[in-house]
């Protein structure tokens, strides 16, 4: 007797949508026409990410999957859809028209995240893990040039309305010399503290301007 096996059905191509949260991710796996196929939430650990690119790859051959904040709240599952050798694209922001059409919610967020991935709405591939560092040191060295310069303006103002013999000594001095020679006022020692001379201390500290101690300012 010859027995005939039929081949599997082959799946449908698919796209994914993530809603991305700090403890969750809700996942939504939609056609290539648009419709709904499934959506569930996972945890925001290790396991969980491999939970949910299973639960993708279990709907079929996934095309895309649209992610967002891929460098806030989704880059846990970013990487490891990636590993996983998932296409990630970028959702930056959602369709306030569908928004407004269909509300709002984990699972419709998530189903609005894969059809920008389908439509093509969303189509930046995310920056990697090098790129992402980059941008953040670049971040914070752009804050502490702003609070450096706010820090300098502050204590511009202070000598301005300073007593005449602290206003002349220091406004003499320029950026880091006399951030040092401020930082160094204390109270008069004749028990009469002067207002000024105790607002200067630390002030350069209390936004993380750097100090005596930074080798490099």
């Amino acid at each position: 007797m010859t027995v005939t096996i039929a081949p599997a059905p082959e799946l449908d191509a698919v796209f994914g949508g993530v809603d991305s949260h700090a403890d969750t991710i809700h996942v939504a796996v939609i056609t290539d026409r648009g419709g709904h196929v499934a959506d569930a939430e996972f945890p925001t650990t290790t396991a969980g990410y491999a939970a949910a690119t299973a639960f993708l790859n279990a709907h079929g051959p996934v095309t895309a999957v649209g992610v967002e904040g891929t460098s806030s709240y989704g880059l846990g599952f970013t990487r490891a859809a990636r590993h996983s050798g998932l296409t990630v694209v970028e959702v930056n922001r959602p369709d306030k028209a569908e928004r407004r059409r269909i509300g709002k919610s984990d699972p419709i967020d998530a189903c609005a995240a894969a059809r920008a991935a389908l439509s093509g709405r969303a189509s930046v591939i995310p920056k990697d893990d090098t790129v992402s560092g980059i941008c953040a040191l670049h971040n914070a060295a752009r804050s502490a040039v702003k609070a450096r310069t706010a820090t300098l303006n502050q204590i511009a103002h202070i000598l301005i309305t300073a007593p005449d013999d602290i206003r002349v000594k220091y406004t003499a001095l320029r950026g880091k010399t006399q951030v040092d020679a401020i930082s160094r006022l204390r109270p008069t020692g004749d028990g009469t503290p002067r207002p000024h001379s105790i607002g200067f201390p630390g002030l350069e500290r209390a936004v993380g301007l750097p100090t005596r101690s930074s080798p490099n300012w």
